[in-house]
């Protein structure tokens, strides 16, 4: 396995990856639209965003998330990360591999200065916030979304 910036090839992967909450998606059958390709292009050039991949020895993705730093002014003028769009494939969570993308990500964002690691993740997702919470993430705050 490796860990890599995701390129635009990789968009229908990350489609599935995004819509398979539930089970494995076919990236084959993933409509690419002209706005995931804006957006893409759009996290690509702005240095302040990547899209990360984990990729089995075969070279399919297994997993995904999108770090995105921010600068502030609080903890002395360090950046923080923030991390979304976690996902493993459907069929291999549990295997470890979230912990080990996770875990990537975090080293990124220390070896780039961070002083905080930063996520969010939907209420009804328990499952998920255990395993946040044995990576070492505390609930500190509660967050708030609107639609706009």
């Amino acid at each position: 396995m490796a860990f890599r910036t995701a390129t635009a090839r990789d968009l229908p992967d990350l489609l599935a990856l995004l819509m398979g909450e539930e089970g494995v998606v076919d990236p084959g059958g993933v409509e690419v639209s002209d706005a995931h390709e804006v957006a893409f292009a759009a996290i690509e050039s702005d240095d302040r965003n990547e899209i990360a991949v984990l990729e089995g020895d075969d070279g399919a993705v297994l997993g995904c998330l999108q770090l995105t730093y921010i600068p502030g002014l609080t903890r002395g003028g360090q950046e923080r990360a923030l991390i979304e769009a976690v996902r493993i494939r459907a069929d291999l969570r549990g295997a470890g591999l979230g912990r080990e993308l996770l875990t990537w990500a975090i080293e990124r964002a220390r070896a780039r200065g961070c002083g905080l690691v930063q996520l969010t993740s939907h209420a009804r997702r328990a499952d998920a916030h255990r395993f946040y919470e044995s990576l070492g993430f505390v609930r500190s705050h509660h967050g708030f979304k609107r639609e706009l």
